[in-house]
């Protein structure tokens, strides 16, 4: 029993130090448009978005509970595969963030999930393909995968026709007052982004610490079918993820900021919004998305209505690079530390 204790100890630790990587990870993700608009210094931007980002964890439970719950059975969770999924997944956002590269932390929990889990039954005498074809095609990791496909072009459709319906709007207007008005304007947006940033992203920590509640409470010899997420769990990684937050990535900033496109703030105002109206649906849907993902996509929409080669796509390439080696990247480093955690335990 006490063994057992420490180690759920030690793995809500670790789901916790997550959500902090993940805040710090994906700061950028609310604030880079409304820093290199001039709108905020990037202190008083990163404050903004802790902040709201805290409460928008806040607004529901239902990611968490695709990610706790309809990923793998209750039987296939213990503490080294929780551990191990997020270890991967740490490892993959600290190697992103050291090179400037935004990538989804949602998408790398995921990988990193379906890469202990597979290993987890190997290990006890499964099939790999049979074991990670369950994976794949469980609720979950579908509804994950198709997110994954579809926000970012929704996101990038969004940012493009809300950019064409602001030109249009602010045509009469001189580029003096436009320029006024939206800095204003995308305090709002920038806001509005952080607290959809929030509703979506500090859910997947809430979804990972319940799972391994149910795993702690499995190996004394309960069971239950109520997947529910406990107060102290939602405001433990609510504070984590706003602490991380607070941190503040800088590098991606840069990359988000001033990399893809040249930003003006009826651009950033446009991208915020049509990003976070992207984010919140998928939280309605109870679907985990890369936040990252949506904002990074939105901006490109944004370039693309000015035109085309208004966007660097020499680092859009490399981002979606990063996008698509995600998943299986986490999954076999999630492997291997599940196969090396087991080893040791």
């Amino acid at each position: 029993m006490g063994s057992t204790l420490v180690l759920l100890v030690l793995v809500v630790a670790l789901a916790l130090a997550f959500d902090y990587v993940n805040g710090f990870h994906d700061t950028a993700n609310a604030v880079a448009t409304v820093v290199s608009t001039g709108v905020l210094p990037a202190r008083t931007a990163i404050l903004l978005a802790a902040v709201c980002n805290f409460g928008g964890a806040f607004l529901g439970v239902g990611v968490a509970k695709t990610i706790g719950g309809n990923i793998a059975d209750p039987a296939s969770i213990t503490q080294i595969v929780v551990a191990a999924a997020l270890l991967g997944a740490i490892a993959w956002n600290l190697l992103t963030w050291y090179y400037g590269i935004p990538s989804s932390s949602s998408h790398a929990l995921i990988g990193g999930l379906v890469g202990a889990v597979c290993c987890h039954r190997v290990w006890n005498g499964a099939e790999v393909g049979t074991s990670l074809w369950e994976l794949l095609t469980s609720k979950g990791v579908l509804l994950t995968l198709k997110a994954l496909v579809i926000s970012p072009l929704v996101g990038m459709l969004g940012g493009f026709t809300l950019m064409i319906i602001l030109t249009w709007l602010v045509l009469p207007l001189r580029p003096r007052t436009v320029n006024t008005s939206f800095r204003f304007l995308q305090l709002g947006s920038a806001g509005f982004m952080a607290t959809a940033h929030g509703s979506n992203d500090a859910q997947k920590a809430m979804g990972i610490v319940t799972m391994a509640l149910a795993a702690y409470a499995a190996s004394n010899g309960e069971t239950t079918t109520d997947f529910s997420v406990p107060l102290w769990v939602v405001v433990s990684c609510a504070t984590a993820m706003a602490l991380g937050t607070a941190a503040g990535g800088m590098r991606i900033m840069k990359t988000m900021g001033h990399k893809i496109i040249k930003l003006r703030p009826i651009n950033g105002f446009a991208a915020e919004t049509s990003a976070a109206l992207v984010i919140l649906v998928a939280t309605i849907l109870k679907a985990p998305v890369s936040t990252t993902h949506v904002i990074s996509s939105s901006i490109m929409g944004v370039g693309a209505s000015k035109r085309v080669s208004a966007i660097r796509w020499g680092v859009a390439r490399s981002m979606m690079i990063a996008w698509i080696l995600t998943i299986p990247v986490t999954a076999i480093l999630a492997a291997a530390i599940y196969a090396a955690l087991r080893l040791m335990f």
